[in-house]
């Protein structure tokens, strides 16, 4: 599994209806796209949940790097994005689980978003203690009523985990995340294929 993220932050006075709109027209077109797991429509809308930006921010899990690369690069849909906004950073991470939760037959509302360093530790093998025990954080949250999948991956550049939840409704008060979404629209043509917990 393989994540990957763009974050298209828009002016303050954006009307993010347009964006609404873009995404009902549009969405659908990824509903069967080949090696994907799922594509969550997300924005922040600045004033809702204590967001300070207006930002349509995309989140995607591949089974298929190849799939993914043809997205970008290839003319598979990416065009549409860099015609419109210009070229984003595409933030990227090899996964490290992931999970399903109670709530996976439903149509998510919300996603939250936690990224976190990964301290330098004097012990070689404490990087992989880190790793597990959020694994197994990771696998408790997904027990949990109104979660719908979430994901753990890691940025080996920058040092870095990231967890993304999908929510059936609003995120919980007390969920402890950098970022908190408003689902637009799922596309997750290949679900059920996406390995399900550990992945090393």
């Amino acid at each position: 599994m393989h994540a990957q993220q763009y974050e298209i932050t828009l002016p303050t006075d954006y009307d993010m209806r347009v964006i609404r709109k873009r995404v009902a027209d549009f969405g659908h077109t990824l509903d069967d796209r080949a090696g994907l797991g799922l594509k969550a429509y997300v924005i922040r809308e600045r004033g809702v949940n204590g967001s300070p930006v207006n930002q349509y921010a995309p989140f995607y899990l591949w089974n298929d790097t190849g799939a993914m690369s043809a997205f970008l690069v290839g003319g598979g849909g990416f065009q549409g994005i860099i015609r419109d906004f210009g070229r984003p950073v595409v933030q990227h991470w090899a996964g490290v689980a992931t999970e399903a939760g109670p709530a996976r037959n439903a149509v998510p509302k919300a996603a939250s978003r936690r990224l976190s360093p990964m301290p330098v530790d004097a012990d070689p093998m404490g990087l992989t203690e880190l790793v597990r025990r959020e694994t197994d954080e990771l696998r408790a949250l997904a027990r949990r009523d109104g979660v719908h999948t979430a994901a753990l991956a890691v940025d080996p550049r920058h040092w870095q985990l990231m967890r993304f939840v999908l929510w059936e409704h609003a995120v919980p008060e007390a969920e402890d995340a950098t970022e908190r979404y408003e689902v637009l629209h799922l596309s997750a043509p290949y679900l059920s294929e996406l390995p399900e917990g550990r992945h090393w």
